[in-house]
């Protein structure tokens, strides 16, 4: 089992800065990739950036140039510092973990970005 917290959110205006944070525990061992997704009941969950356990990194086009992901592997987490935030960024983000064939979710966190 692996445990996902993310933390972060909250209010900002458009144009401002956030920074996620995913803080993963348990058998964190052997994890393959982590990811931020967001979701807002109604709309389609959306992949917004991936990193691989060798650091690899790719975004989906609405984020590119805005949104960074990083992981600190001594402290087991995953960030996503999100830059030029928009009124469309408002979601629920969700930091996923993928271990073999399973996948893990943290319980999310509220942006909301007001225009």
């Amino acid at each position: 089992q692996v445990q996902l917290v993310e933390s972060g959110g909250g209010l900002v205006q458009a144009g401002g800065s956030l920074r996620l944070s995913c803080a993963a525990s348990g058998s964190i061992f052997s994890i393959n990739a982590m990811a931020w997704y967001r979701r807002t009941p109604g709309k389609q969950r959306e992949l917004v950036a991936t990193i691989t356990s060798g650091s690899s990194t790719n975004y989906a086009d609405s984020v590119k140039g805005r949104f960074t992901i990083s992981r600190d592997n001594t402290k087991n987490t995953v960030y996503l510092q999100m830059n030029s935030l928009k009124p469309e960024d408002t979601d629920v983000y969700y930091c996923i973990a993928q271990k073999g064939p399973l996948t893990y979710w943290g319980k999310g966190t509220l942006v909301t970005v007001s225009s």
